[in-house]
C-alpha cells in the first residue's frame, strides 16, 4: 500500500507551557474511555478543515502462536475487504472525497487510518465501527485465500525479491531466540499463511479487534461534542470484549560474537553488526538513538568519514536503534565499496567502530545530533495522520496520551556522558551479532 503525501499543518498551533524549557511544544489532547472499555483520544487543530481518525488495536505479531505468523498483518489486508453493512473495497466511499486511507502492522499493534476532509468524520467513524463490529459475516473462505496470495506477494516483492531485502528478518530471528515474541516476521511465513484456516483467522479476529483492546484517536478540525457524540453512536453497541495481555520476555544477552553469512542477489556484500538494546521510552533508548546519528549522520560522521570518505572502503554505512515494547535492537550496517572484500570491509568497520567508542560525543556532535532528532520530532507532528499515530503510542507504551514534552526532553537532556556511557554499556564488541551479506544465490527462494 502507497502513502500518499501527507496533508500538513502549522506548528503554530503547538504552545509552550509556562513550566516547560523554551521551544516544548504541547498538544492538547484528551482522553477518556467509552463503559465499553475503548479509549478515545481527540486533539483539536482548526487550522485547516481535515481530520484524522486512527483505530489502533493493541495486537502485533508479538500476540501470534507458534505456527500461527503473519496473522496481524494479513488481517491488516482483510479488514479492508468490506464488512457486513459495506461487503465491497474500503476505499471506494473514500476515493470520490480525497481521503488518504491505510494501514500498518508492527510487534505491538495495527492500526487503520483515514484523513478526510472535515465534514466526512461520520462517515470515517462509520466505516471504522463497521468493520470493528461487523467483519466477520462478511469473511470468506474465498476472500480469505484472495488475502492471504497478496500477503505472500508481498513477501515476495518486499523481502525475497529485493537485494539485502531478507536481511531484517535473518536479523531479528537471531538477535531474538526462538520462543521470543519478536522471532517469528511480522509478515509470517508462507508456511504458516497457507496452513491459516477460516476458522483459525476468525478466532484471532475474536480475541484481539474488540472495543476494549482498540484505541480511537482523532486529531483536526472537529467540534468535541459532535465528535463525542458520533464516537458513542457508532462504538457503544456491541459487546465489549477483553484487553489483550502484552506480551512478556526478557531481553537477550549477547555474550559472545555470532557470525552468520547468507548469501543474497547482490553485487555488492555488506556487514552488519547487531544488539539486543532497551525497549522504547525505556533508559538508554533515546541515548542510543542520539548515539546514532553521532555515527553515521552527515559525512564527517565517525563511521561515515573514515570508511567512506578517507579508506573508501565502503559505499554507504547506517547506524540506528530498531525501538519496540518489549525490548530493541541496534544495527551498524556498511556496504562494501566495488572490489572490497567483506573481510576487509569487517575489519575496517570493527577497527572504526572501536575508535568511536572510545570517547563521548563533542559538544558539537551532540549538539547537532539533538538538532537533527528535534527536526524530525516536529516534521512528524506536522502531519494530522502521524499526530494522531504519536498520541496513540504514548497511550499504548505510557498510559498518558499527553506525553509530548516527556518524550522531547529525553532527547534533549541527555549529556554527552549519558549518551557515550548507554552506547558503551550496550554495543559491546565481545558480544552481538555479525551478519554478512554476500553475493551468491538467493537461500531459500519463494514459494
Amino acid at each position: 500500500m502507497k502513502f500518499p503525501a501527507l496533508l500538513t499543518l502549522s506548528l503554530a498551533l503547538l504552545t509552550a507551557p509556562a513550566t516547560a524549557a523554551p521551544g516544548t511544544p504541547k498538544l492538547s489532547v484528551e482522553q477518556y474511555q467509552l463503559d465499553i472499555g475503548l479509549t478515545v483520544l481527540l486533539s483539536q487543530d482548526p487550522r485547516l478543515p481535515v481530520v484524522a481518525v486512527e483505530v489502533r488495536y493493541l495486537v502485533g505479531s508479538s500476540h501470534e502462536r507458534p505456527g500461527r505468523s503473519g496473522f496481524a498483518h494479513l488481517f491488516e489486508h482483510l479488514m479492508f475487504q468490506g464488512s457486513q453493512n459495506f461487503p465491497d473495497e474500503y476505499f471506494k466511499p473514500f476515493e470520490p472525497i480525497g481521503a488518504l486511507v491505510n494501514g500498518t502492522t508492527n510487534q505491538d499493534r495495527t492500526n487503520y487510518f483515514e484523513r478526510v476532509p472535515s465534514n466526512y468524520l461520520e462517515l470515517a467513524l462509520w466505516m471504522e465501527s463497521d468493520r470493528m463490529f461487523h467483519m466477520l459475516p462478511a469473511l470468506t473462505q474465498g476472500g480469505l485465500d484472495n488475502q492471504r496470495d497478496v500477503v505472500k506477494n508481498e513477501r515476495r516483492q518486499r523481502y525475497e525479491n529485493v537485494p539485502y531485502g531478507m536481511s531484517w528478518i535473518h536479523l531479528t530471528q537471531n538477535v531474538f531466540p526462538a520462543g521470543h515474541p519478536y522471532h517469528e516476521p511480522v509478515i509470517g511465513s508462507h508456511q504458516d499463511l497457507t496452513a491459516a484456516s477460516l476458522a483459525d483467522v476468525k478466532g484471532f479476529f475474536r480475541e484481539y479487534y474488540t472495543p476494549v483492546n482498540a484505541v480511537i484517536t482523532i486529531v483536526g478540525d472537529f467540534q468535541t461534542p459532535q465528535a463525542k457524540a458520533l464516537v458513542k453512536k457508532y462504538f457503544s453497541t456491541a459487546a465489549s470484549g477483553k484487553r489483550a495481555a502484552v506480551p512478556t520476555a526478557a531481553l537477550p544477552r549477547m555474550t559472545e560474537v555470532k557470525h552468520i553469512t547468507e548469501t543474497d542477489d547482490v553485487k555488492l556484500p555488506r556487514v552488519m553488526f547487531a544488539w539486543p538494546t532497551p525497549a522504547l521510552f525505556a533508559k538508554g533508548d533515546a541515548e542510543l538513538d542520539l548515539w546514532s546519528s553521532v555515527l553515521s549522520r552527515g559525512k564527517t560522521s565517525r563511521l561515515y568519514k573514515p570508511l567512506v570518505y578517507d579508506q573508501k572502503v565502503a559505499k554507504d554505512v547506517a547506524a540506528f536503534q530498531a525501538s519496540m515494547r518489549l525490548g530493541s535492537f541496534y544495527v551498524v550496517q556498511a556496504t562494501a565499496a566495488p572490489k572490497v572484500s567483506v573481510e576487509k570491509l569487517e575489519k575496517a568497520l570493527k577497527k572504526a567502530l572501536t575508535e568511536a567508542l572510545a570517547k563521548p560525543p563533542s559538544e558539537d556532535e551532540l549538539a547537532r545530533a539533538k538538532n537533527g532528532y528535534k527536526k524530525d520530532f516536529f516534521e512528524r507532528l506536522e502531519s494530522v495522520v502521524s499526530r494522531s499515530s504519536t498520541l496513540a503510542t504514548y497511550f499504548q507504551y505510557t498510559g498518558s496520551a499527553d506525553y509530548l514534552e516527556k518524550d522531547l526532553l529525553r532527547y534533549t537532556s541527555p549529556s554527552a556522558k549519558d549518551v557515550h556511557s548507554a552506547a558503551k554499556e550496550w554495543l559491546k564488541l565481545d558480544g552481538y551479532l555479525r551478519l554478512d551479506v554476500v553475493a551468491g544465490a538467493k537461500a531459500g527462494g519463494t514459494q
